[in-house]
């Protein structure tokens, strides 16, 4: 299978590093939304990244299916979201709070600073998207991240998402601001998945 999109995606980076929890394999499609939008859109047609390719050729697209798609395929037992319950409502909020940040700080404020031209940016817009992203960080500050906790699909993207921020807009997340978070970000920046799919390279973030 292929996985298309470059990690500075957060949501690419969220489905590569659950492909690598579980062992399994795929190749790597690093073209880019912006550089290769006319190619990406015969993959996917909203133009958008993640799309994972199967080997009959079928092609997912968003990352909450195709993550869907891969805890049905590795069944219960190994899935890295609960099937039901109150574990499942719990995960399940926790991801919506950190993609919630991304989309905020990333596709909200980043892109407005970034990609915008600088005569037509919107101070207010970008002054509300980052109130709201922030939110949801210190929403998740307050929640308890054991340390002796299974690396779940809410760990993975809450990591994913402190990446991105930290990276892009360094400013929002200074060091000893979110303690339970930076607590968090030390434990995941130190396995092999979160290594092998750095996206620091980059020099902008290109969101989805």
């Amino acid at each position: 299978m292929i996985l298309v999109g470059q990690y500075d995606s957060p949501y690419t980076r969220r489905v590569a590093i659950s492909l690598l929890v579980l062992g399994i394999a795929y190749e790597h499609d690093t073209r880019s939304v912006f550089g290769d939008f006319a190619s990406m859109l015969k993959t996917n047609p909203l133009g958008r990244i993640p799309s994972l390719v199967l080997d009959d050729g079928t092609v997912l697209i968003d990352s909450a299916a195709i993550l869907d798609w891969i805890d049905e395929s590795v069944g219960p037992a190994r899935a890295l979201l609960p099937p039901s319950g109150t574990l499942r409502h719990e995960a399940l909020q926790r991801i919506a709070l950190a993609n919630g940040a991304v989309d905020k700080i990333g596709g909200g404020a980043n892109y407005e600073k970034l990609i915008r031209p600088e005569r037509y940016r919107w101070p207010q817009w970008i002054e509300r998207t980052t109130t709201q992203g922030l939110g949801a960080v210190a929403a998740l500050e307050r929640l308890a991240w054991p340390a002796d906790a299974p690396l779940d699909q809410a760990r993975i993207t809450t990591g994913c998402a402190l990446d991105y921020i930290r990276v892009t807009a360094p400013e929002l997340m200074p060091d000893g601001r979110y303690p339970n978070l930076d607590a968090l970000w030390r434990r995941l920046a130190a396995r092999p998945e979160f290594q092998a799919t750095s996206f620091r390279e980059y020099n902008v973030p290109r969101g989805k």
